[in-house]
């Protein structure tokens, strides 16, 4: 039985896969990048020496703009690291907002609503003849009394 690397490397020497090669080396590339780099890239392609940079959001688009030197190095440096990425060769740099890729937020688990301790006890006297205002003090009153 053969190695699932084996098969792979064997799918990714096929001409119809030629793709996969360059994805890899895209991969590669993104994750060579810092964590703030990465929200902002959705994804990146390279055509005629150009690399073409999709962002996530159109507020990335002027930090990576003075970053544009970085990126070129990095993907130079990974041609010499890297024996799959050698024919990656970058002489300019293109940045554009992505219109298919949602950005996404991520929900957070953190309420910033403070939890504390109710120090009332929701004892006292309503002293009003106002049948609204006698409602909404004894909506305060239960709900003081929910949370003791």
């Amino acid at each position: 039985m053969k190695h699932v690397t084996t098969i792979l490397s064997h799918i990714q020497s096929l001409p119809q896969f030629k793709l996969l090669k360059s994805h890899y080396c895209y991969q590669k590339f993104l994750s060579l990048l810092s964590p703030k780099f990465k929200k902002a890239i959705a994804f990146v392609y390279v055509r005629d020496e150009t690399l073409f940079v999709a962002l996530s959001h159109p507020g990335f688009k002027m930090e990576l703009n003075y970053n544009k030197n970085l990126l070129k190095s990095l993907v130079a440096m990974l041609a010499q690291q890297d024996e799959k990425c050698q024919k990656m060769k970058v002489s300019k740099v293109v940045l554009f907002n992505s219109k298919n890729h949602k950005f996404v937020q991520e929900k957070s688990t953190y309420c910033s609503v403070p939890h504390y301790q109710e120090m009332a006890l929701g004892t006292f006297t309503i002293e009003s003849e106002d049948k609204d205002l006698l409602q909404a003090f004894e909506n305060i009153r239960q709900s003081i009394e929910k949370q003791c």
